[in-house]
């Protein structure tokens, strides 16, 4: 009965630190994101397949008080809207005069980064990333039931530097603000 028990506390401790869940459900949809924030910057993702095109989302308040160099500050809203890229007869990505790909109206996962007091700490040393949460919705608002999160922990981990995330800091940066 005890080595059953030590089996299965172990199974529990291997599953819950290959699958990051704590905390995702503090994260709502931001109602209205892609009219009351700023679209900061778009990402052609040709590399996806099929090829995805992503809108890049601030809220206003971070927008007002972001500095470069520094931490965003509480209460940060970074939303990442994925579109189908436009494909051609061939199932080409169809690129723009600007050449960049062209993102057909259909979104198909909104990820939403935030920025909270307190937030991470749930989560291992090795896991966290300082105190942001991560969450996964479809189109409509709801939450992917399937969603898992350990890329997002991983791959932001990276960019401890800046705060953990990849585009804004750098926009912050080319404007010198």
């Amino acid at each position: 009965m005890r080595i059953a028990l030590v089996f299965a506390a172990g199974t529990i401790a291997g599953l819950a630190a290959t699958n990051v869940f704590a905390g995702t459900e503090a994260v709502s949809f931001p109602e209205g994101y892609d009219t009351k924030f700023l679209r900061y910057t778009t990402v052609d993702r040709p590399d996806r397949k099929p090829a995805i095109v992503r809108f890049m989302y601030v809220n206003r308040e971070t927008l007002d008080a972001a500095r470069a160099g520094e931490p965003l500050p509480y209460g940060t809203v970074l939303v990442m809207e994925d579109h189908k890229a436009r494909l051609d007869a061939g199932g080409a990505a169809v690129e723009g005069a600007d050449g960049r790909l062209v993102a057909t109206g259909e979104v198909t996962n909104v990820f939403v980064q935030q920025k909270e007091k307190g937030w991470g700490a749930d989560y291992p040393d090795d896991v966290r990333n300082g105190e942001w949460e991560y969450a996964w919705f479809l189109a409509d608002g709801s939450r992917k039931p399937d969603a898992k999160f350990d890329r997002c922990f991983s791959c932001h981990a990276g960019q401890a530097d800046d705060d953990y995330n990849f585009t804004f800091g750098a926009w912050l940066n080319e404007r010198g603000r």
